[in-house]
């Protein structure tokens, strides 16, 4: 079953872990620190589950699940809860905000993924829950986490494993920048020998395939001083 997830987590290095877990079962996630934008990324983009931090700042994770409950558009989508609080008032008060499961840190990345699968299957929601496509598309890019294939404009494009996952990750937030350090953390136990300024020879070879004029690119941009966007409108 693959689905899209929302991971709100503050902690970055508990975030990626999040992130790469999904990566590993099929699913794509979208990863954000704070409850803000935990808020605008669910009306955004509509994920099939969000993976909810307790202690967020800006808006803690009681006030986003409230806030996702009494949404007339998003009402009804699955919430995982996650905190180190584990005082049964603290857990009541999730269930009883609307969140659909409630796990307490340190957890198993396993056992949380077990929890992910069952709530998805009991709500009827990811790829396997209902006829839905998985593929991850911006700017004319699609990326395929279960098949591992991307396109580029309908072609087939070959890319190393670092590649795609950098495609997978900006294809799944286009219009985000991106730093180096963000995408490095993308290639993680793809790359060993990864390092920010290799993030630059990825990005590089990627223009080759994916842009008709590699020296004058018009989807993977850099944002001077700052890092790589995909630009392009997700369909």
């Amino acid at each position: 079953m693959c689905a899209h997830v929302l991971v709100a987590e503050d902690d970055e290095k508990q975030a990626e872990l999040l992130r790469r877990s999904l990566l590993a079962e099929g699913h794509t996630a979208t990863v954000v620190h704070d409850g803000a934008a935990a808020l605008d990324a669910a009306r955004r983009l509509r994920p099939d589950l969000v993976v909810l931090d307790l202690m967020l700042p800006v808006l803690d994770g009681f006030g986003v699940c409230r806030a996702l409950r009494a949404d007339p558009e998003r009402p009804d989508v699955p919430v995982v809860m996650l905190t180190a609080r584990s005082a049964e008032d603290d857990v009541l008060l999730g269930l009883d905000t609307g969140a659909d499961d409630y796990l307490t840190k340190p957890y198993s990345p396993r056992e949380l993924m077990a929890r992910i699968r069952t709530v998805l299957r009991r709500s009827g929601r990811g790829v396997g829950a209902r006829d839905e496509d998985p593929v991850v598309r911006a700017a004319g890019i699609s990326v395929d986490p279960v098949r591992h294939e991307v396109r580029c404009d309908g072609a087939p494009v070959e890319c190393t494993p670092a590649e795609f996952q950098i495609l997978l990750a900006m294809a799944g937030e286009p219009e985000r920048v991106f730093t180096r350090r963000q995408l490095l953390h993308c290639t993680r136990g793809f790359d060993r020998a990864s390092t920010e300024r290799a993030v630059d020879v990825h990005i590089m070879n990627l223009r080759r395939k994916i842009e008709a004029d590699p020296r004058r690119p018009v989807r993977l941009l850099t944002v001077f001083g700052v890092g790589y966007k995909l630009s392009g409108a997700r369909r």
